[in-house]
């Protein structure tokens, strides 16, 4: 009998840039919408001035690519689109 692994995230930051803050609390904020869904989440230093989010390897979010950094809900968003779509996430939802 397998065992179903959970997705996974990634966050890469730029270290030079001192995004580390910015990378944390998007991962406490996916964390706390997703606990029961998410495998884990990794914080993984980068170079450059990169700001991107992973899951399961398949780019999300890239800040040089939009321009900007994510917002909490629309990462949220994101990551529900692809794990449960279904799902309601209250407040995120909302405009």
């Amino acid at each position: 009998m397998g065992v179903t692994k959970l997705p996974e995230l990634e966050i890469e930051y730029c270290t030079q840039c001192r995004w580390l803050l910015r990378a944390a609390w998007m991962a406490q904020e996916l964390l706390t919408t997703f606990e029961s869904d998410i495998g884990r989440v990794s914080l993984v230093p980068g170079t450059g001035g990169i700001f991107e989010v992973r899951l399961n390897g398949e780019l999300l979010f890239s800040r040089k690519a939009q321009g900007r950094f994510p917002e909490s809900k629309e990462l949220k968003q994101l990551v529900r689109d692809r794990i449960d779509p279904g799902r309601d996430l209250g407040h995120s939802d909302r405009k």
